[in-house]
């Protein structure tokens, strides 16, 4: 999967849709559909400064922000 930029329309409505899927008893459909969004950077940065970066990387989570705001590749350094 292609992790990209969201707008804060998109992102309401991911979370939206997520809610119908909990709704319906469908955690684990929502919470691959959450991971679609990206991790806002600070939060990534409260991870990784908590020795959680394997987790991170290996989360599936959008880190399209993180980048954006960090650089490529700034989990592993």
């Amino acid at each position: 999967m292609t992790h990209r930029l969201m707008s804060d329309d998109e992102k309401f409505a991911v979370w939206q849709q997520a809610t119908a899927l909990r709704d319906a008893g469908k955690e684990d459909e929502a919470m691959t559909l959450d991971k679609t969004v990206p991790m806002p950077p600070w939060l990534a940065k409260f991870f990784k400064e908590r020795g959680l970066t394997d987790y991170l990387i290996k989360s599936g989570w959008n880190m399209a922000e993180v980048e954006a705001e960090y650089g490529p590749g700034w989990l592993t350094r």
